[in-house]
């Protein structure tokens, strides 16, 4: 399998990498897995762990309204751009809102809650060495700059991996984190075919997406759970999203014995 897996992705344009790894036997597979990626939106989990630290230190109430303005507003992904101005969503919807449907305005709002720079210092805190959080989303004049957020296959694999496993804060906010993220709306990758399969399994995922850029991570359930993350920059995004399907269903199948 471990053969099979580098070889797809080693057929593929651009720079990829991947981790894979089983939560029951710690069995992995990686690829480049150390390599900064350029993140896209895969930067939000990171932003969302933030978040649940303030609020887990009492820093930052979940329950807060806050009232989302015109100045506030990016394109794209998400649903508050196009809802009328001023609509009041709580802390917890912003999170929500950022990781189910991606939503850029979300996601630059919690950032500004939080601070860029205390973010950083968290994920260093934490041990994320080569996670950097530089811009907020679709800001084009950085972004032309050459000013953006970067992860890695291996430390978003880590982010999994404690969450997982209860320790990414605290057990109880790594379990919300969890929820979250298997309420994910944005499925065309890693759940593409496991969704059709008649005993659907369980995914907590995030995708990321740009031009060039396809991003798909996270945990899928079974027999024995396993993560995997997939980065890419600068590829053929179709074909990309293709091996994302394919590999996550046959190791799916491999562990399931289906």
């Amino acid at each position: 399998m471990k053969n099979s897996i580098v070889e797809k992705l080693e057929d593929l344009t651009g720079s990829i990498s991947f981790l894979y790894e089983n939560m029951i036997t710690g069995d992995k597979v990686s690829y480049r897995e150390n390599e900064p990626m350029m993140a896209a939106s895969v930067i939000k989990l990171f932003v969302m762990a933030a978040a649940f630290e303030k609020i887990e230190k009492g820093v930052l109430d979940g329950s807060e309204m806050i009232g989302i303005r015109l100045e506030d507003c990016v394109p794209s992904c998400g649903a508050l751009t196009y809802l009328h101005e001023g609509i009041m969503v709580t802390v917890m919807d912003l999170i929500t809102l950022m990781i189910i449907f991606s939503d850029n305005t979300a996601a630059n709002v919690l950032i500004d809650l939080l601070g860029m720079d205390w973010i950083n210092r968290f994920l260093k805190d934490q041990g994320f060495e080569k996670t950097l959080l530089q811009r907020k989303m679709y800001d084009l004049k950085l972004s032309s700059q050459g000013i953006q957020n970067y992860i890695t296959a291996g430390e978003t694999g880590r982010l999994l991996k404690m969450m997982y496993e209860g320790i990414l804060v605290s057990g109880q906010a790594s379990q919300k984190m969890i929820g979250i993220l298997k309420n994910q709306q944005l499925c065309s990758k890693i759940p593409f075919y496991l969704q059709a399969l008649p005993e659907e399994p369980e995914i907590a995922h995030k995708t990321g997406e740009d031009r060039g850029i396809t991003h798909d991570v996270g945990i899928i359930y079974g027999k024995e759970p396993f993560l995997v993350c997939f980065c890419g920059n600068k590829t053929d995004t179709p074909a990309f999203e293709r091996v994302m399907a394919q590999v996550s269903l046959e190791l799916y199948e491999d562990l399931n014995m289906i």
